[in-house]
């Protein structure tokens, strides 16, 4: 293992890292709201740390081998959620406490969206800013970022890569190159903000909202401009274009390149998860839209109709998004939408959860020993669409899924162990672990009221939900560290 380059690589993230403070300076200048000087603080404490870190490792530059890469995306989200708190700990508002402060940078890094934060219409506008830009960060990952950036540094970026993409599907490139890969998904997420800001504008929202809004949902990650999330707005119209940019940005990116490049929406139909995963989407978004309609939660069928469609995408997208309190709707519909946030969006995409191609995978799995025990000697293949996959791939799934439900298992009874109810554990976990955000119980508004190491176990699960369980595992394992 290449230690020495390794704090390298870290330092000149670091420095790298610095540069995002130079929006909110401006913003806090601009608006005059007292923030100013958290932010050039942070920027010189970040790129002054990074430098006496890289400096004396400047000349250790060594070919990154795959362990390298676990390590150093594990330590860089770990180190960049510390940094990405200094803002929120110095500003006079909101002045949080250490370990807050690394909670509310680790969810939006994460694009997990859960919140201590009760009051955000009354925060700074630059605080403001700030905490929706951490998740633009985080949507399609500082690493992929950086490894845009890393042959002119001097650091190859293929196992920074496979390390930080989500998804079953991870040694899957859209270009012969590795950076070429990173820059076109950049360019794709870029561009889809890009679009999303222009819609947002022309439905009514400020540029600053429209700004701040559409970091949140192309990001899928949940943080809003306001309180009242959505509801804020009370705009079918910037409702649907919310719905449309969550479901893009919850899409597998690969796809939006192919289309662009194939110039046809053929793509996405073509593509078995995607025709899932839209499938998914309508079914929890019809039956929530009956539910609420039978159990006459709202006196207008149409209000009905478009709360049902608005909030069952958000959590299904894994955003997390409200336009109404849905942990108070009749029936399963709350514990129904919980799930379908669990499972996700595709993979290759910024949303949280298992991912809809391993959900999509299981049951293949499932018919197919099905068929084994009606015809033991017949030969079913794993497929999806045309392509036969390998037996390994269905291996992987199952083995990811027993360890996430395995996970999931012993963190909600070690926060039973700590004080809280079996409704408030399990959807703390949820929120958390699988970057949803949204909670039951005593975290269903915010996630303050706990105690400090409630909320530290937290910020590990949340970091393990983004990296999918295993880059964060597997730094556990004694073979990771033997030569």
């Amino acid at each position: 293992m290449q230690i020495t380059s390794i704090i390298r690589i870290i330092g000149i993230f670091l420095m790298v890292f610095s540069l995002t403070m130079v929006p909110p300076t401006l913003m806090a200048w601009h608006f005059h709201d007292g923030a100013l000087y958290s932010f050039i603080l942070t920027f010189f404490i970040s790129s002054v740390a990074g430098f006496i870190v890289w400096l004396p490792f400047r000349k250790e530059i060594y070919e990154l081998k795959t362990r390298d890469g676990f390590l150093i995306v594990v330590l860089f989200w770990g180190i960049l959620s510390i940094f990405g708190a200094i803002p929120f700990v110095l500003a006079p508002v909101p002045h949080l406490t250490f370990t807050n402060a690394v909670f509310e940078s680790m969810s939006g890094l994460t694009t997990t969206g859960a919140t201590i934060l009760p009051g955000i219409d009354y925060l700074p506008h630059a605080i403001k800013y700030y905490h929706q830009q951490l998740q633009f960060l985080g949507g399609m990952g500082i690493i992929v970022l950086a490894v845009a950036i890393l042959p002119m540094l001097g650091i190859g970026g293929l196992q920074l890569y496979r390390a930080e993409i989500p998804g079953p599907a991870k040694d899957t490139k859209l270009t012969p190159r590795i950076t070429q890969t990173a820059k076109a998904l950049w360019f794709i997420y870029v561009g889809l903000t890009i679009l999303c800001v222009l819609a947002y504008w022309g439905s009514g929202m400020s540029l600053f909202d429209a700004v701040g809004e559409s970091f949140g949902t192309i990001s899928t990650g949940g943080f809003a401009m306001h309180d009242e999330s959505f509801a804020y707005y009370n705009s079918s119209l910037i409702n649907t274009f919310a719905i449309l940019f969550m479901i893009m940005g919850s899409t597998n990116f690969s796809l939006h390149f192919l289309s662009l490049q194939q110039k046809s929406l053929k793509t996405y139909w073509y593509d078995s998860e995607f025709r899932t995963y839209i499938f998914f989407l309508l079914t929890s978004a019809i039956i929530t839209t009956v539910m609420l309609i039978s159990y006459q939660v709202y006196n207008d069928p149409t209000v009905a109709v478009f709360k049902a469609f608005f909030n069952a995408i958000s959590i299904g997208t894994n955003t997390g998004f409200l336009t109404a309190p849905f942990q108070s709707w009749p029936t399963f519909v709350p514990l129904m939408l919980i799930f379908a946030g669990m499972i996700g969006g595709c993979a290759a995409s910024t949303s949280g959860g298992i991912k809809v191609i391993r959900i999509l995978l299981l049951y293949k799995q499932g018919i197919r020993e099905v068929q084994r025990l009606i015809h033991p000697n017949g030969t079913y293949p794993l497929k999806l669409g045309e392509r036969i996959l390998p037996d390994q791939l269905a291996q992987a799934v199952w083995g990811y899924v027993a360890v996430f439900a395995t996970v999931f298992i012993l963190l909600l009874i070690v926060l039973m162990g700590m004080g809280l109810n079996f409704e408030s554990a399990f959807g703390a976990i949820v929120a958390c672990f699988t970057n949803l955000g949204l909670g039951i119980g005593n975290v269903a508004d915010n996630f303050v009221s706990l105690d400090n190491a409630t909320k530290w176990i937290l910020i590990v699960t949340m970091l393990g939900g983004r990296l999918e369980i295993f880059t964060l595992l597997v730094l556990f394992t004694p073979d990771f560290w033997r030569k």
